[in-house]
């Protein structure tokens, strides 16, 4: 195993860039019973329910998320304000437009707490020795790396940032232990691996673990090889500790997330894809820093991939999309498979926030493109002249204008109600797992065998099932989400294996609208299939709402009716559908090609946030950004191999 400097590391962290809002220290509640333990979960799986959830969050313990942000949340409110309680912000009382059923606080492993040790014990040992002088008197200096030269010849600071960061874990985890409620409110043990390559390339993962967590992370100041965190994922598994990676930002990542090749530069094996399968069954794609299914420069003939683009790096600079994308993934998933007989790239969905001040919320009114991150709309949305700054940026997804170019970066709190992110940056995403319960073993499972779907930060509800020989009609019938068990596979598996005589596999569909949001456009399958030493893609409509008819030259569904009035940022629930279903059976399957099937669920055009801030402070809208967008859902897939099933 190859292992790094705390030098080496900080200076790979210091080009990280994101927004934020400070929040000052609360007092904590009460002690909340700690309820962890759960019973084996036995229901049958027709009983399962959509829960949603958070995966990504960072709070003050993260060193971005103080330093270069100026965050004061810690997991205590992060978790209150998760499960719908009103917490205190910058004064303010906040509270989350509905609560959340499940939750993880993913602070950066590396130097976790630190910072936050200096401001509880300034006559600490750690806040009097010469780096974290250096940490107090300029937060920002230090983040960006200015003590790693302190570092490496001053073992005092060294010592006393150990002890900071082991005490900042055991906070962590026993603030997740504490607020995790069975059947009410689900907390994870989870904590972000945080690896730059060349300082700029972005190979982060989230690690969640399913109940118990180990003595302590692996950082990337132990090692920045993805594979170094998979053995030590596999060796805490040995031990009893299951756990699970879920990289995220791939459009950052400069084409390196999912290359063709290892970290050392030598191709992809049969090993490595054995191991990453193992311990990477998810991958983020919505998150506020931009969404990671696809580009329009990868999937020119998808009508709806220009969505939420930020392609530039996090750390500025135009990114390469080539490998940076997971539709894409999918099909050199295919490819690698065919070669090596097993597929690294063979992951489910989530959707996340990536928020640094601690609360999250996924709300598109809840986003104001400034330093806050989450936002309630009702008490603290940012003034007339602070919306104007923020709407008048000018940017490029591509790549001019990136994140390090456009945002300021002062260290205190207050400050940070008038930090700017980027117009083209997004509404945190969700993640979405079916489950028969709303605890620890029953949500992991579903993370674990990837029955999940990610969404932009609506709740629609979205689920897929495979199978041969699905009967016509079958979902009109009472009872067809059980026989859809029996019968086939849910999503994020292996189809059944195939017969011969069995017809084209059959897919049932099925979407529902969020509860309180827009309704339904269409549904769709995106299909990625093997072509010899290449795949090939194709984006078929299935189903959709009111009464426009397919274009027979085209093949494409028009778009839907935009009932969204830009005078008053509102909309209307006038077309569109609650629900759509369909069974459908792939027109262009060969049992010889090996495929890869997902469902994406679009609802009708509803107003960006931009166009939500500019009406309510009397603003003109932005120039250069799109003014509504289409929320939407996608599914983890379903395989197709020949020869091999579930």
């Amino acid at each position: 195993m190859m292992i790094d400097t705390r030098m080496s590391a900080l200076a790979a962290l210091a080009g990280l860039a994101a927004c934020s809002q400070p929040v000052p220290p609360e007092t904590p509640p009460p002690a909340i019973q700690a309820q962890r333990a759960s019973p084996p979960v036995t229901a049958a799986p027709e009983t399962r329910r959509a829960y949603f959830g958070e995966l990504h969050l960072h709070t003050g313990y993260s060193f971005d998320a103080y330093a270069l942000m100026g965050s004061r949340a810690d997991p205590d409110a992060a978790y209150r304000f998760g499960r719908g309680e009103a917490v205190t912000y910058l004064g303010d009382t906040v509270r989350r437009s509905r609560p959340l059923d499940f939750m993880a606080v993913t602070d950066h492993s590396e130097y976790l707490g630190s910072f936050m040790r200096i401001d509880k014990e300034p006559q600490g040992g750690l806040a009097q020795s010469k780096g974290g002088k250096l940490m107090a008197s300029n937060p920002l200096a230090a983040a960006l790396g200015q003590l790693v030269s302190v570092l490496s010849g001053d073992e005092p600071t060294s010592a006393a940032m150990d002890d900071a960061m082991a005490s900042a874990w055991k906070y962590e985890v026993d603030t997740a232990n504490r607020y995790n409620q069975p059947g009410k409110f689900t907390t994870f043990v989870a904590y972000e691996w945080t690896t730059m390559q060349e300082g700029k390339y972005n190979l982060h993962r989230n690690v969640i673990f399913a109940d118990e967590g180990p003595a302590a992370p692996f950082t990337a100041t132990d090692s920045r090889r993805p594979e170094d965190l998979w053995d030590f994922l596999d060796a805490q598994r040995a031990m009893g500790i299951e756990g699970l990676a879920i990289p995220h930002n791939s459009n950052a990542s400069g084409g390196l997330m999912f290359d063709w090749k290892k970290s050392d530069g030598r191709p992809i094996d049969e090993a490595y894809a054995q191991q990453r399968a193992l311990n990477e069954p998810l991958v983020e794609v919505y998150q506020h820093k931009g969404q990671s299914e696809t580009s329009p420069l990868l999937s020119p003939e998808d009508d709806f991939a220009d969505f939420e683009r930020s392609e530039a790096l996090l750390t500025g600079g135009k990114g390469e999309v080539n490998g940076s994308f997971t539709r894409q993934a999918l099909g050199r998933g295919l490819v690698l498979e065919k070669k090596l007989g097993a597929n690294p790239f063979a992951f489910g969905f989530v959707g996340s926030s990536d928020f640094h001040n601690g609360l999250s919320d996924s709300a598109e009114s809840a986003y104001a493109g400034n330093g806050l991150n989450s936002t309630d709309p009702q008490v603290n949305l940012p003034d007339k002249a602070f919306a104007r700054q923020i709407l008048s940026q000018k940017v490029d997804p591509t790549g001019a204008g990136a994140p390090a170019a456009n945002m300021n970066r002062p260290t205190d709190p207050e400050a940070l109600r008038h930090t700017a992110a980027l117009l083209n940056w997004s509404s945190a995403g969700l993640t979405g797992v079916w489950a028969e319960e709303n605890t620890r073993p029953a949500i992991y499972a579903a993370l674990r065998r990837r029955e999940t779907f990610a969404t932009s930060g609506t709740q629609l509800r979205l689920r897929m099932f495979g199978g041969w020989n699905l009967p016509g009609g079958m979902m009109q019938q009472a009872g067809w989400v059980a026989r859809a068990y029996r019968m086939g596979v849910p999503m994020g598996a292996d189809l059944p294996l195939r017969r011969e005589g069995n017809p084209a596999p059959t897919l049932l569909l099925e979407a529902a609208k969020d509860p309180i949001g827009a309704n339904l456009d269409r549904l769709q399958v995106i299909k990625i299939w093997l072509d010899g030493e290449d795949y090939k893609e194709k984006v078929f409509d299935v189903v959709w709402s009111s009464e426009r008819q397919r274009d027979p030259r085209t093949g494409k569904v028009p778009a839907v009716k935009n009932t969204v009035d830009l005078a008053t940022a509102k909309y209307e629930n006038s077309v569109g559908a609650t629900m759509l279903r369909a069974l459908w059976q792939d027109p262009e399957f060969d049992p010889a090609v090996p495929a890869v099937y997902y469902a994406r669920a679009l609802e009708i055009p509803t107003p960006r946030w931009p166009t939500l801030l500019a009406v309510a402070r009397g603003l003109p809208l932005p120039e250069g950004i799109a003014p509504t967008l289409q929320e939407r859902g996608i599914s983890s897939p379903i395989w197709y191999t020949p020869g091999k099933g579930s």
